[in-house]
């Protein structure tokens, strides 16, 4: 069973061609529950996102924020597991047709077997993974069974990556490049800098073909449309999670999260 890459590269190529950038959006498997958590993304993909990356809960998330963090705690306190990633994978992208992701820290697949995870990632019909926390020059044996399962492998970028570091990163890299628009943890904040605009120039300057999606950080239409004027992609994920914790109930938080994927989707488009 192959996974869905050239999905993944096909959607992003298809922003590009209607002159935007493409909306990623990331919410955590398990959150509020297993159940909710696949309504939440089918209803974030309802809004307007194009790409979905399913965090897989972490015990301890070391570029997350704290809205993240207790979106995770909940989750692990619900008992969910990796065959409950996989299944929000899978319903997720049956229901849509549209590339998911996993974004997931490494040990948990070390733990689970690299072979295993990725056999199990394309069956699911999973375009990749986003791997923050694992270098290029230990991730061999990962990009071998990625490739093998038709894989992408995102890694990520920081403004501290040195030039030498960024052209490393995108020669090994897949799908896309993550560019993490600030130094620190995951969170909304007041503006997106010049950082960001820097590091997609430097990314790009490797003479990488990847698309640059830029993350961190955005939560609103107006930062959406400040990034898409310099990236490939946007990357929102504390902002929908934020909706679904401040919900009344989950109903609510369904509906929060689709109203918001709808107004990032106007700010990739650059409209009031």
């Amino acid at each position: 069973m192959s996974g869905n890459i050239q999905l993944l590269t096909d959607t992003l190529t298809a922003a590009k061609a209607e002159g935007r950038a493409a909306l990623i959006a990331y919410l955590p498997a398990g959150f509020p529950t297993v159940d909710g958590g696949i309504e939440a993304i089918k209803a974030v993909f309802d809004g307007g996102a194009d790409v979905v990356e399913v965090g897989l809960p972490h015990s301890d998330p070391v570029l997350d924020g704290p809205v993240i963090q207790t979106a995770d705690d909940i989750a692990l306190r619900g008992g969910v597991r990796v065959a409950d990633v996989m299944r929000t994978v899978r319903e997720a992208h049956e229901a849509t047709g549209k590339p998911v992701l996993v974004m997931t820290y490494w040990n948990p697949i070390d733990r689970y077997g690299v072979e295993r995870f990725t056999a199990e990632l394309a069956e699911a019909g999973g375009a990749g993974c986003i791997l923050p926390d694992l270098p290029v020059q230990e991730s061999a044996l990962w990009r071998e069974h990625a490739a093998k399962h038709g894989l992408a492998t995102v890694f990520v970028v920081a403004p501290s990556s040195k030039d030498a570091r960024l052209a490393e990163i995108t020669a090994a890299g897949s799908g896309f490049v993550y560019a993490a628009s600030l130094m620190g943890v995951t969170g909304t904040r007041e503006s997106v800098g010049a950082q960001a605009e820097d590091l997609v120039r430097r990314t790009r300057a490797t003479g990488t073909d990847l698309p640059v999606c830029v993350g961190l950080g955005v939560s609103d239409s107006t930062q959406a449309a400040q990034v898409a004027s310099f990236a490939d992609g946007v990357i929102v994920g504390s902002a929908f999670v934020k909706r679904m914790l401040d919900a009344p109930d989950p109903a609510t938080g369904v509906t929060s999260v689709r109203q918001l994927a709808t107004e990032l989707a106007r700010g990739v488009r650059r409209q009031p």
